[in-house]
């Protein structure tokens, strides 16, 4: 039996569609809370600068909260993206080894997936 390459490519696509649409909408929604917490910490902080309730001395402290959580936020974005290449390459070389097995008759070694 011979692969049809459309149809595998067909299936790649709709595949990684799946996946990246599922986990951008997750990432998204992460972000949009993640961006408005740090918008509205940046506001109160600025607040508090401009009032004198934050002064000189600990002005410091809480422009370091705000960088940590900047990067916390940018980190955690990191890892999604990575949790999602590693889904996305497993859920690719599945469709891979499927279309192989159908194509010979044998079941394949099963792949480690990342």
């Amino acid at each position: 039996m011979t692969i049809d390459i459309d149809q595998l490519i067909a299936d790649i696509k709709n595949t990684a569609t799946v996946i990246l649409q599922k986990d951008v909408e997750t990432v998204r929604g992460f972000s949009n809370r993640q961006l408005h917490g740090i918008a509205n910490q940046t506001a109160l902080i600025a607040s508090g600068i401009a009032s004198g309730q934050i002064t000189e001395v600990t002005r410091d402290f809480f422009l370091q909260q705000l960088v940590e959580l900047a990067q916390n936020f940018v980190d955690t974005l990191v890892g999604l993206v990575i949790a999602t290449i590693e889904r996305l390459w497993n859920a690719i070389v599945s469709v891979i080894w499927n279309t192989i097995s159908k194509a010979t008759g044998i079941a394949l070694p099963a792949f480690k997936p990342l």
